[in-house]
């Protein structure tokens, strides 16, 4: 990639693989009325950073890297679910608030960058797990699932294409240094 080339990225944790399976087992059982997103794709969004010159990367995960260096012990109790608009999602408690204390240090760098501008809601932890144009409003039963808790974060492209978003890791990072 050229330093000029546009990409659209996001920071995320990502979910161990016990968590995005069981979620994907849940999915097939009660999830219908849209486009399930498959379980590579699921994660808890830090920041979208939506397009961004592809020589920006190496600063972006820098600061990703550094804040995420600090931020072991995360555990995501699951909540509830809701839908938007366009999208359904597991919501996340945030035990000891060192989710949202992660999410605030890197949006305070990645704004100090000048690469982000912070959303006016506060962050909210939640997993998006079904895309749609038309609400289905499903009421399902939540999934058997332990709190989460993430071991590492990424920076990841997301390629749109006509069957959805493609998500591809670009810089992984461990939590907790």
């Amino acid at each position: 990639m050229a330093g000029d080339d546009r990409l659209r990225l996001f920071c995320a944790l990502r979910l161990p693989g016990a968590a995005a399976g069981a979620l994907a087992d849940w999915q097939a059982r009660e999830l219908h009325g849209g486009r399930i997103v498959p379980p590579g794709h699921l994660h808890v969004t830090l920041a979208f950073l939506g397009s961004r010159p592809a020589g920006e990367l190496p600063e972006i995960a820098g600061a990703l890297g550094d804040r995420a260096a600090g931020a072991g012990g995360l555990r995501l109790p699951l909540r509830g679910y809701r839908e938007t608009r366009s999208v359904g999602m597991l919501t996340f408690g945030d035990e000891g608030g060192r989710a949202t204390a992660l999410a605030g240090r890197l949006h305070a760098a990645l704004e100090e960058l000048g690469v982000y501008r912070r959303e006016a809601r506060p962050w909210l932890p939640h997993v998006t797990v079904l895309r749609f144009r038309e609400r289905p409003r499903l009421r399902p039963a939540l999934p058997e699932l332990e709190p989460v808790v993430p071991s590492d974060a990424a920076v990841f492209i997301s390629r749109l294409r006509p069957g959805g978003a493609v998500y591809e890791a670009l810089e992984t990072v461990a939590l907790g240094g």
